[in-house]
């Protein structure tokens, strides 16, 4: 009956009105903390392109990546399906370190066998292009091997080898004489796809998988100018913020990475003008999303490798605050993600929906849009959230899942978390603990609750524990 209801619903829309489905804009942005936009209460870094595209969607406030690294969550976006049912629950290839466990090892690329949302999109009519980071395989694993009809840059590395400035060192993507910025590149190969699409019958899905803004943290000469600026204002060294085994920036005041988000700003406005100015914004879908939290955090042994005095340079390049820590761990800084859904005629400008969502949901929700029916043989772990674009303020209550079984550059050890209701439990193998948090009153994730709730520390451990059983999730064997 919901399906029926929104078929006849999509029906009255500019792009139901037609025999082709609604075209989708994917913007996915590495490294982006929740913390890096103007819209989630950023005053460094500047996006009002971003912002205004907030304010003409709705903003998930409670969206999350599958994983608090790339790969992980880059597979869990193209196949609705939890990370340990792919078998990739590290970037890959992973971080070699052992301490207490020994390395646990899984897929190096995702399998062909998975079938990805443009594999489905493309059985059902739709032109996939692909453009950015892919980090999900190398040659016979890459984008066109997964359903994309063009792969502009996407190969195995998790990084822009040759730097952001041309040559950049990829091999499926050659600078041009008068190239200079990669993000300047791919945005206008992305510019230049959807307006000769825009000339077709078939509908279309812009996957652009920008590599900003990873390491290395290169200044974009166009904005770096004003973020300089900006940080000589500041008074003071970078101050610093001890997270468990770690260290945490603890202001936003790199004006390098500043610039890199700037980059991506100027690139979502400028294709979203494209959109406008081609007279298809009303028949195009559009998704901004992060694959995990910004680098904030390092090991105390980190400082010990830099030869600066400065503070800021023995710990991670971003800041996440309010959010505790980042990329890697599974505070909320490693894996609560600016989260925005435009959907013409569906939703409402200026929509907020607090209920939580993840980055499996995608998938069920573009078919939903798209009007296909997923393969009933295919476990799909996520959920449509149509129904929540079409009612943000209706709040559903369901159960969140993290599996991090290995170690992380960022002085993370193996755990696992999950959050359910407003109740976020948070397992330290390594250490034998495990930290109860309520977000609703401490976003922040200051005051362990687990002794003095421990019914439901007992509670939320035996359902991840059992989760991870029923999805058969790996753990990691003590080291020998």
């Amino acid at each position: 009956m919901k399906r029926l209801l929104l078929f006849c619903f999509l029906l009255t829309l500019p792009f139901g009105a037609s025999a082709k489905g609604p075209n989708f804009v994917f913007f996915l942005v590495d490294d982006l903390g929740w913390a890096d936009v103007g819209y989630n209460g950023s005053s460094f870094h500047k996006t009002p392109n971003i912002d205004a595209f907030a304010k003409s969607g709705v903003q998930f406030t409670n969206g999350y990546a599958a994983a608090s690294v790339c790969s992980p969550t880059r597979a869990s976006i193209l196949t609705g399906r939890h990370p340990v049912r792919v078998n990739i629950t590290d970037w890959i290839p992973g971080n070699r370190t052992t301490g207490k466990f020994q390395k646990l090892e899984d897929r190096d690329n995702l399998a062909l066998e998975e079938v990805t949302i443009a594999e489905t999109l493309k059985e059902n009519g739709y032109k996939t292009f692909f453009a950015g980071k892919w980090h999900l395989g190398g040659e016979g694993y890459y984008p066109t091997d997964q359903g994309f009809d063009i792969n502009i840059g996407g190969h195995e590395a998790g990084g822009p080898k040759g730097g952001y400035y041309a040559p950049w060192n990829n091999p499926n993507l050659k600078s041009k004489k008068d190239d200079n910025y990669l993000t300047e590149r791919l945005t206008a190969e992305t510019n230049a796809y959807i307006e000769e699409q825009s000339k077709g019958d078939a509908p279309f899905l812009v996957y652009l998988s920008y590599y900003n803004v990873h390491t290395p943290i290169q200044p974009y000469q166009k904005h770096i100018d004003k973020y300089q600026a900006a940080a000589n204002a500041l008074e003071g060294d970078t101050p610093t913020i001890k997270t468990r085994d770690g260290v945490s920036r603890a202001r936003q005041d790199n004006p390098e990475l500043a610039s890199m988000v700037a980059a991506v700003d100027d690139s979502v406005g400028s294709i979203l003008k494209k959109l406008d100015d081609l007279n298809i914004a009303d028949d195009t879908v559009v998704i901004f999303f992060s694959d995990n939290g910004g680098l904030c955090t390092r090991p105390p042994s980190f400082g010990a490798k830099q030869k600066s005095n400065d503070p800021g340079s023995k710990v991670g390049p971003g800041c996440n605050l309010p959010l505790r820590s980042g990329k890697g761990w599974l505070y909320e800084g490693g894996i609560h993600e600016a989260t925005i859904v435009r959907a013409p005629g569906i939703t409402a400008p200026g929509g907020k929906c607090d209920s939580p969502v993840m980055s499996t949901d995608f998938l069920p929700t573009i078919l939903e849009l798209a009007g296909i029916e997923s393969s009933p043989e295919i476990q799909i772990d996520g959920e449509s959230i149509v129904d929540l674009l079409m009612s943000p303020a209706q709040v559903k209550e369901r159960s969140l899942h993290w599996h991090y079984p290995h170690y992380h550059g960022s002085g993370w050890s193996p755990g696992g978390a999950i959050r359910k209701g407003d109740w976020k439990l948070i397992e330290f193998w390594e250490h034998g603990d495990a930290q109860l948090f309520n977000l609703a009153s401490d976003l922040e994730e200051q005051n362990d609750l687990s002794e003095r709730h421990p019914e439901i520390k007992a509670q939320l451990t035996k359902d991840l524990a059992d989760w991870r059983n029923e999805i058969g999730a790996p753990m990691p064997e003590l080291a020998k």
